[in-house]
């Protein structure tokens, strides 16, 4: 009976509204929080500091998206130059672009901007060092100094590595046959990359390409810890200077919210121009190439065919035949005058860094490596915990809590969003649209200034982070379920159904066996990204990796490249051999495929 009444929508939509009415009425009356809010602290003028707190958050957006853009730009940049690289016949500039994108990609963002920040001025000249630090300009109210360029500099690199392998992908993804019949009708490389390659392939990956763009502009939030006055940075302003965290947290978080939107709906509006619409079209879509590589046959054809009507030779003259036999020869010469070049700065890049290495003080990293490896443990205080862990195995461990718990809440999460009944479906969404669109540093917060004041109870540092780490990958792992099961065909639901299995028998023995299968890859890629972003629960004081890196950095002080080049390391090789395990994972799930090469 139950069932048979809340499965109609109108049930449903009452429920949901009125289950939202008695939320509010409960926080806001009876359970009252025992916190006194105070919005106008937002809009009021600040009579000891003179200041609009709002105003000043707005100003920390601005800063944001200039960040977020002149970042975008680079990375596209960058993505497109060593996307290109992976795929070239040249080794050594794919073993370049290779060992940029795994690197960049195995290792935390926060770290890196540390190492902008901190390490890399201390290896430049004196002179260049004092430039890069008076180094800035003030335009559109915004100063464009060093910490600036430093954290655009570090997310530009970070997300280029990400941009590289969406290219990468979507070059790929283009048929074998098409490159061939792009070069046999004549057109030589930079045309057909220009006109035929990159035009198609950016079709394909405006949706990844648009979610690189979105993480990029949430990554700007850790711009914060080089000191950098963007919005989250404001945020966290207002909270210290009027003790009003839960309005500016509110607030800040809105507005990440609406920049997400923003940039999703400007993506979309970007995909949808771009979408093939004619049925020509997605027929040629779906060949993948094949009619374009029919097309071009036909028009090298054409050339052909108009050259003999006009009675024209099909050999060349004499004259030109050496003019363009010429011309041949010097664009050899020059190419491999290119590449010897090239391959001379490599070499030159390689024997610096090696030089570097050599000259580290490696006394330094065998006195401290214990403490970035388990802290104290098992000798710690006894208000530590975990008997005094901390370090990368304090990472692991957060990490491998996060990642397990939050399967089971992307599984609930994610079949909800799947679900038709609203009481499923709209909570399940706004949890994943929500956590999604903001970063992870303001879940954090959330987590560990704002929950003791709901629950008057109090969680360690650890905890919160772990937690944060938990909600947040829940969110992402409950996007993978819902596109593994949506990946099922429908026939698969209607023949279980049809045999008198009920929905949660059909999910158990049916859908998820399968959808599992696909999901495994992406599920070890979010395990590798949780492990990274382990190192944001540093703003908390969580003796975890970076935060036990920071603090040797500010004890030591002058061998900051020591440091970081250790952390980063470390991060490197557990990130890349769990990258290995989601390559040989796909490659094993998923169909054989021919490799493009440019």
């Amino acid at each position: 009976m139950i069932r048979f009444w809340f499965e109609k929508r109108w049930v449903q939509i009452i429920s949901l509204l009125l289950f939202m009415v008695g939320m509010i009425y409960y926080w806001g009356w009876v359970f009252n929080f025992g916190y006194a809010f105070d919005w106008s602290v937002l809009y009021a003028k600040n009579p000891t500091y003179g200041q609009v707190f709002g105003l000043e958050l707005l100003k920390g957006v601005k800063i944001t998206v200039f960040i977020s853009v002149v970042s975008s730009i680079l990375a596209l940049g960058l993505g497109i130059f060593f996307g290109l690289g992976r795929l070239s016949k040249f080794r050594p500039m794919s073993w370049l672009s290779t060992a940029y994108v795994e690197f960049f990609r195995n290792t935390p963002l926060l770290v890196q901007l540390f190492f902008w920040y901190f390490a890399f001025p201390m290896g430049l000249p004196e002179v260049a060092r004092d430039w890069v630090f008076n180094l800035g300009f003030e335009m559109f109210g915004v100063t464009f100094g060093f910490e600036f360029w430093s954290a655009t500099l570090g997310l530009g690199m970070y997300t280029g590595a990400f941009m590289a392998e969406v290219i990468r992908a979507g070059l790929q993804s283009i048929n074998k046959g098409l490159l061939e019949a792009a070069y046999s009708s004549g057109l030589n490389y930079v045309q057909v990359l220009t006109r035929i390659i990159l035009p198609i392939a950016f079709r394909n990956i405006i949706p990844p390409l648009g979610s690189e763009f979105l993480n990029n502009m949430k990554n700007s939030s850790l711009a914060m810890v080089v000191g950098v006055a963007e919005l989250c940075w404001q945020a966290q302003q207002v909270e210290s200077l009027t003790f009003k965290g839960f309005e500016a947290t509110t607030a800040a978080t809105l507005l990440y919210l609406a920049l997400s939107l923003i940039i999703s709906g400007i993506m979309n509006k970007i995909n949808t121009r771009m979408k093939i619409e004619s049925m020509a079209k997605r027929a040629l879509a779906r060949a993948e190439g094949g009619a374009v590589t029919s097309m071009l046959s036909r028009l090298a054809l054409f050339r052909l065919q108009r050259r003999q009507s006009r009675g024209a030779s099909l050999s060349y003259s004499q004259t030109r035949a050496a003019w363009l036999a010429f011309f041949k020869k010097v664009w050899w010469l020059v190419s491999w005058a290119l590449k010897i070049f090239f391959l001379l700065a490599l070499l030159g890049l390689l024997g610096k860094a090696l030089y570097g290495l050599y000259h580290f003080n490696w006394k330094i990293i065998g006195d401290n490596i214990s403490l970035l490896l388990i802290w104290r443990f098992p000798n710690g205080g006894p208000n530590e915990l975990f008997w005094g862990l901390g370090g990368l195995a304090y990472s692991i461990l957060m990490s491998v809590i996060a990642i397990t718990v939050s399967f089971f809440i992307g599984l609930v999460a994610g079949l909800g969003r799947t679900s038709n009944n609203l009481l499923f479906r709209v909570p399940a969404t706004i949890y994943i649209e929500c956590i999604r669109g903001v970063p992870l540093i303001m879940v954090i917060f959330w987590i560990y200034f704002f929950i003791p004041v709901l629950f008057n109870t109090f969680f360690d540092v650890f905890w919160s982070a772990t937690i944060a780490l938990t909600v947040f990958t829940g969110a992402y792992l409950a996007e993978i379920v819902r596109a593994g099961i949506e990946n099922i065909p429908a026939g698969q639901f209607e023949a279980a159904f049809s045999t008198g299995l009920s929905y949660f028998q059909t999910m158990r023995k049916v859908i998820l066996p399968q959808a599992l299968k696909q999901m495994i890859p992406a599920i070890v890629g979010q395990f590798i990204a949780i492990f990274k972003d382990t190192s944001l629960a540093y703003v908390i004081g969580v003796l975890e990796l970076t935060f036990v890196a920071q603090g040797l950095n500010n004890r030591l002080m002058v061998y900051p490249f020591e440091v970081y080049t250790t952390v980063a390391t470390l991060y490197f090789v557990c990130c890349y051999l769990m990258s290995i395990v989601a390559n040989r994972l796909e490659r094993k799930l998923s169909p054989e495929r021919v490799n493009l090469e440019m």
